[in-house]
């Protein structure tokens, strides 16, 4: 039996491991990395792959690498993706079985899950492309830990300004399209750019990857 992902969202180890990753972020009032998060990432890979007409097997191994993208967060932030592939590595192992043990599939999870922050690259596979847009696009306002956050971080105070995200795929245009809109009573739209500039960037080298074009409009305005 291949790996699949109920099998991946109900495994308690896994689940154990999210929760206390991301207790340590809520620790210092960083926003959410947990489950809500893995669920979004997970969710917007896949479909980003479907709408694109990418199989359902494709679908299904960005869904996985989606999920458990930020595991690492366990172990500390620096080089998270890095220590999340091992970790992934050495519990997905477990769960396939022997002979099928060293297919392709789970090398492609390893693979998307460890270049996730590889900003100054582009992402290596199709998979890979699309957990990208999973995790980078996740900018909900519902993030942010506290409200009174906002006035003390930086970072907390842009996420909050932050509305009515969506990622819409044309495939007969080949462009993938990140909506959102932001108050500017809470955050101006260059402060927005002051922290997003580069995952910005790593979005569109994503889309390439899925032959699209990446465009991004905020307030019904387009800046890319």
């Amino acid at each position: 039996m291949l790996l699949n992902f109920e099998d991946i969202k109900n495994n308690e180890e896994l689940l154990t491991y999210l929760r206390y990753a991301d207790s340590y972020f809520e620790s210092i009032g960083y926003k959410e990395h947990g489950l809500s998060h893995a669920m979004f990432t997970a969710e917007r890979a896949a479909d980003v792959l479907r709408q694109l007409g990418y199989t359902a097997r494709i679908q299904e191994l960005a869904k996985i690498a989606g999920f458990l993208h930020d595991i690492g967060n366990l172990v500390g932030r620096t080089d998270h993706a890095q220590s999340g592939s091992i970790i992934a590595m050495h519990i997905l192992s477990k769960m396939d079985i022997a002979e099928e043990r060293y297919n392709s599939d789970i090398f492609e999870i390893f693979g998307a899950i460890g270049s996730h922050e590889d900003k100054n690259m582009t992402p290596p596979t199709e998979i890979a492309a699309a957990v990208v847009l999973g995790d980078k696009t996740d900018v909900r306002y519902k993030r942010l830990r506290n409200e009174e956050r906002k006035f003390t971080d930086f970072h907390s105070k842009v996420i909050a300004a932050c509305n009515n995200t969506k990622l819409e795929v044309n495939k007969d245009k080949k462009e993938i399209s990140l909506n959102m809109d932001i108050d500017t009573k809470i955050c101006s739209i260059m402060e927005y750019f002051e922290i997003f500039t580069q995952r910005t960037v790593y979005c569109s080298k994503a889309c390439s990857v899925l032959n699209c074009d990446f465009s991004l409009y905020i307030n019904g305005d387009r800046f890319l």
